[in-house]
């Protein structure tokens, strides 16, 4: 009878060990945490956000009691389709990239007022009032053609509409979309405006090459006066020219310098003199 009441204690004290284990390793569980990289925590207490964010790592809280949730401080990057119209009521669907954080010091304030979804609640409203403000300053073709600065303009925009509570890194306009016959006609008129530059294109270079034979040609005038006039003032300028483009065989005969038709055959004796 001693023995089964002995071998009953050890079992009892075997079970209630176990549990206090057990019960030691959920209470651990339950009153620890760890938040990762890139992330802050809002800590939950009784359905009471407290003030401060929580920093990355691990830290402990009240098992049961508190619950830490972790929001991302990583710049992401979502798309958003806008929906609007330009000054000639042309309606334009626009494809774009959204990239934006949350600060840290925005972390708690996101997850009590925007529910935590920073980008549905805060971010994307934002930013397609944005991108409607600026192309209903602008023509359908205007918007095509300045696709750089519309999204330029909506950034600031909508950085302005955000304010400091979330950081709107950048806006990537990836398609505009318009009817099929707006973006024929505009096709079209692109093009002939491409034609018409390259015809002025080639009348402008017509009219440099033309001016440039003018100045050629007035420039090779000139000079044949110069050298005329040098010759009529000094005959032996001929004799001179005629000894530098001789090759050294005799007898040499040239043209005459006067126009006449006469050559003129000078002694060889002369020409070594000269030379």
């Amino acid at each position: 009878m001693d023995k089964n009441v002995k071998s009953f204690s050890i079992n009892e004290k075997i079970v209630v060990g176990i549990a206090l284990l057990i019960g030691f390793i959920i209470l651990a569980a339950g009153g620890s945490y760890v938040i990762e990289p890139g992330h802050r925590g809002v800590k939950i207490t009784l359905g009471k956000v407290e003030p401060g964010f929580l920093p990355e790592g691990m830290g402990f809280k009240m098992p049961f009691a508190s619950t830490v949730v972790s929001v991302s401080t990583r710049q992401k990057a979502d798309p958003l389709t806008a929906e609007c119209y330009s000054s000639d009521l042309q309606q334009i669907s626009a494809e774009l990239k959204v990239l934006y954080r949350i600060p840290e010091q925005s972390v708690v304030r996101i997850y009590t007022e925007y529910s935590g979804d920073a980008f549905e609640s805060l971010v994307a409203p934002r930013v397609q009032e944005a991108i409607k403000e600026i192309t209903a300053l602008l023509s359908a073709e205007g918007i095509v053609k300045q696709r750089e600065e519309v999204k330029t303009k909506a950034l600031a925009s909508a950085r302005i509409k955000v304010g400091n509570l979330l950081v709107l890194e950048d806006l990537v306009i990836q398609n505009i979309h318009l009817s099929k016959e707006l973006e024929v006609a505009i096709e079209q008129k692109m093009v002939q405006e491409q034609e018409a530059a390259k015809a002025k294109f080639i009348q402008q270079k017509a009219e440099i090459e033309a001016s440039t034979a003018i100045i050629k040609a007035k420039g090779e005038a000139e000079a044949i006066k110069v050298r005329g006039q040098a010759m009529r003032e000094n005959p032996s300028l001929v004799h001179l020219q005629i000894v530098e483009k001789w090759d050294g065989k005799a007898p040499l005969v040239v043209g005459g310098a006067t126009g006449s038709g006469a050559n003129i055959l000078l002694p060889l004796g002369e020409l070594k003199s000269m030379r």
